[in-house]
């Protein structure tokens, strides 16, 4: 066996844009993809084999702790597509392996320090004393990154080696913990008493006993034990007692948790489809003969059946043998999805999302993994999942910004599955109401083959759109005092008046504004100060409910203020408008009203998505309003109202995407009305009628939109038209993260000015400037951008700057976010 045999090379989930190589003690190296414990530094990861180790001489190569799988964790395909992701995105193939996987299986080691009673009476350093002041305080052992967090002190690590080395402390390091598995206690018949005679000396002084046994007999000799003591009331001494007489066994057997079991099972409606179902279906399906198939775009009008199609895609898939993947947006919409899919398919389908918890994941991610599920659902990340034989990837609303992933690496899911697809000879469908102009560029050029519903299910047609003026309703209530009128000056009189004819008529509405919170911002009258976040260049918003501002980006908070911080003044003015506003005025207008809102605040609870939609699907809300989150998907017969509050919500962000946004989140609210028989109506508030945006969504005119918006990028050029790259330098150091940003601008300039001749000619380089948010997260904020129709030149020229630009000293860090859907 060559030393090459005896080397691996390991991926780790840290930010270091390399692999290393181990020396292993077994006769046969572990496939690509097997976990193992390996040192680093002073710390032991949990990292990737992904090759062979290199041959090269290496000076105290350290081998692996241990070797944690029997068999490869992450399949080669993913295995290929993380390759893919690290490549493409420049990440760490390490975070891309890391994203992939449930957490549990990339947990950490952990060190621990504890004082030992017996240490030394000697004089420490003042920083060694700090350490052990703060374990004395605690009593218990602390773990080093709690401990150094607390402290302040930048790395501790040379004061514990040096107290290790004096006996005053010890320093223990936890292995990572086994993924946990949850079993259930199952008792069973293990002999058999064949005859009456038998039974009776068995069981002569003990009937419960004979009862019990008897029925594990009726339940085919077995039964679960938490079933045997709670629902039939056996006592554990009389399981014991039957164990002790070598009638039964008491057996722990794994359980699967399914998140979604307690959801009752639906009838999956007959519905049989339409003729441009039809069609779509047809060609959907056909192209599950292709060896790689060109992504399709379905682009298909609220309530025009897209569910049907992608239903009827998947059952074709499994009829095949083979499986499917469908991305949805919102954590919202899951259930919802989870439960159309499951009253066609029942337990073949898993769910994987964020909102479940750490065991739910990872026994979904086994389900698929062992064949037992085929398809899988959720949000982005489900789009990793562990599935053989892939037939379909449906991305449902592919339009949605939230398919972005907002940390290293920082992929977007759409394209993702196009990747995947691409990979595996999967069907991929892009499907929305109002597609990315990416999608819909991609769609009329070629790249995607265009598919298209312009017809509601069942001849419903989409509901009239209305704009009410805000200019003219504040002229016409200036001189009425708004304490006095219906709706308080937030809810036009036009909105007021149709809620009240759906009340009458028992119907349900629809209430948007996306901005959570009760106003948007608390000013002075006095000297015009407005409270902002002590981490992030943005003003507190605040919440009346809890008396706080708190910071939607960071998350601080403070108790709302009495008096202005900056002149002493009690004359405060509350600006803007938030949900939890909009829901006073809605109570204080329709007191006999049931209402839900619904948004972040409303919806921390791991099941309160399902609670809130499960009451409006019953009938048991009459006017639910919220934010984004209410606005696809959502698909309720009753609902004969929308009412945006205000439309010019996020319209003038300082973003080359906010009027796509504003689009795309009105079009998709108002496909929530007129669903069913009854038809529907919207009426947008907003002071800017004219604006191109509003006006195509009243006019249910995408063309139109996509038209316009597309040219509007071409001076200055934005995506669809390029490729572009978002570089993003912060630091607690305002002045560091300035310096820092231009000299990476300045380093990449000369790259491309120096032996790169094609890199110089195709990719731009624009900036650096602050970025719109300044600093958030206590971290100011410097970014530049790249441009360019090739996206390989673009991606050679961040290589270049990851290899070669050495960030400045301190604490300074540089982000880079590819296919970027937002500037800010």
């Amino acid at each position: 066996m060559t030393n090459l045999k005896l080397r691996v090379d390991v991926a780790l989930p840290l930010p270091i844009h390399r692999t290393f190589t181990y020396q292993i003690n077994t006769e046969s190296q572990p496939e690509p993809g097997t976990r193992v414990l390996v040192p680093f530094r002073r710390q032991e990861h949990i990292g990737w084999v992904v090759g062979p180790g290199s041959a090269l001489e290496i000076k105290q190569i350290r081998p692996v702790l241990s070797i944690l799988d029997d068999s490869p964790q992450l399949p080669a395909e993913l295995l290929d597509l993380c390759r893919w992701i690290a490549e493409y995105y420049i990440a760490p193939l390490g975070i891309a392996l890391r994203a992939a996987l449930p957490a549990v299986l990339s947990d950490v080691s952990r060190n621990y320090v504890r004082l030992l009673e017996d240490g030394p009476l000697k004089k420490f350093r003042p920083r060694e004393q700090r350490v052990l002041a703060a374990l004395e305080y605690h009593g218990k052992p602390l773990r080093v990154r709690t401990l150094r967090r607390q402290l302040g002190m930048g790395s501790i690590w040379p004061e514990i080696r040096s107290l290790v080395a004096q006996g005053a402390v010890g320093h223990e390091m936890v292995p990572p913990s086994q993924p946990p598995v949850k079993t259930k206690g199952v008792v069973r018949l293990i002999d058999r008493l064949g005859t009456l005679q038998a039974r009776d000396e068995m069981f002569a002084r003990a009937p419960r006993q004979r009862e019990a046994y008897e029925l594990l007999e009726r339940s085919g000799g077995t039964s679960e034990l938490t079933h045997m003591i709670k629902e039939e009331g056996f006592s554990r001494g009389v399981i014991k007692g039957l164990e002790s007489k070598r009638l039964v066994g008491i057996f722990h057997e794994e359980q699967l948790r399914d998140p979604f079991a307690n959801i009752p099972a639906t009838k999956p409606p007959k519905l049989v489809p339409t003729k441009d179902q039809r069609n779509v279906i047809d060609a959907l399906i056909g192209a599950l003969d292709e060896d790689v198939p060109i992504p399709f775009l379905l682009q298909g009008i609220t309530g025009s059946g897209k569910t049907l199609v992608y239903i009827e895609l998947l059952r074709e898939a499994l009829a095949r043998g083979r499986s499917a993947i469908v991305l949805v947006p919102e954590i919202a919409l899951t259930p919802q999805t989870v439960s159309r899919f499951r009253a066609h398919f029942d337990d073949q389908v898993a769910v994987l999302h964020s909102g479940l918890s750490a065991g739910e994941r990872y026994d979904a991610w086994r389900s698929l993994s062992t064949g037992r599920c085929r398809i899988a659902v959720g949000a982005r990340s489900a789009l990793f999942a562990p599935l053989s034989n892939l037939g379909a990837i449906v991305v449902d609303e592919e339009h949605d910004g939230s398919y972005k992933q907002s940390e290293a690496p920082r992929y977007l899911a759409r394209d993702l599955a196009v990747v995947r697809a691409r990979q595996t000879g999967a069907v991929c469908v892009l499907g929305s109401a109002t597609p990315s102009l990416e999608s819909w560029t991609n769609a009329r050029t070629g790249k995607f083959r265009h598919l298209q519903l312009t017809k509601r299910v069942g001849g419903a047609r989409l509901p009239e759109v209305r704009v009410v003026d805000l200019r003219v309703q504040r002229r016409e209530s200036a001189e009425v005092s708004r304490v006095n009128e219906r709706g308080a000056g937030v809810l036009s009189s036009e909105l007021v008046s149709a809620v009240d004819a759906r009340l009458e008529r028992a119907e349900q509405v629809i209430l948007l504004l996306n901005r959570r919170g009760y106003s948007s911002f608390i000013q002075c009258r006095e000297c015009g100060e407005v409270e902002q976040c002590l981490n992030c260049s943005i003003s507190l918003t605040y919440h009346r409910a809890a008396r706080r501002i708190i910071c939607h980006h960071c998350r601080y908070d403070a108790p709302a203020p009495e008096r202005c911080p900056r002149c002493g003044s009690r004359d405060l003015s509350y600006r803007g408008l938030g949900t939890e506003q909009v829901e006073r005025v809605t109570v204080e207008t329709f007191p006999s009203a049931r209402i839900a809102r619904m948004d972040v605040d409303t919806t921390s609870g791991k099941w309160a998505h399902h609670r809130i939609l499960d009451r409006v699907a019953k009938g048991d809300v009459d006017i639910l309003l919220g934010t984004q989150m209410i606005a696809k998907g959502l698909d309720f017969p009753q609902v004969t109202l929308v009412g945006v509050v205000n439309a010019d919500v996020g319209i003038h962000l300082p973003d080359f995407r906010a009027s796509e946004r504003t689009f795309q989140l009105l079009s998709q609210v108002a496909g929530r009305a007129g669903r069913g028989k009854l038809g529907g109506e919207v009426l947008i508030q907003t002071s800017l009628p004219d604006h191109y945006a509003i006006q195509a969504a009243v006019a249910h005119d995408f063309i139109g939109f996509a038209e316009r918006e597309t040219a509007a990028r071409e001076k200055p050029c934005y995506p669809p038209h390029l490729r572009m790259v978002n570089v993003i330098l912060s630091s607690p150091d305002q002045r560091a993260t300035a310096k820092s940003a231009e000299a990476g601008a300045a380093w990449l300039r000369r790259w491309l000015q120096g032996r790169n001749a094609e890199e110089s000619k195709v990719v731009e380089l624009v900036g650096p400037a602050p970025a719109p948010i300044e600093r958030l997260h206590g971290r100011w904020r410097w970014h530049f951008l790249l441009r360019s129709p090739s996206p390989s030149a673009i991606g050679r020229a961040v290589r270049a700057l990851i290899d070669g630009f050495k960030v400045p000293g301190g604490d300074v860090r540089l982000v880079v976010d590819r296919d970027p859907i937002a500037l800010l």
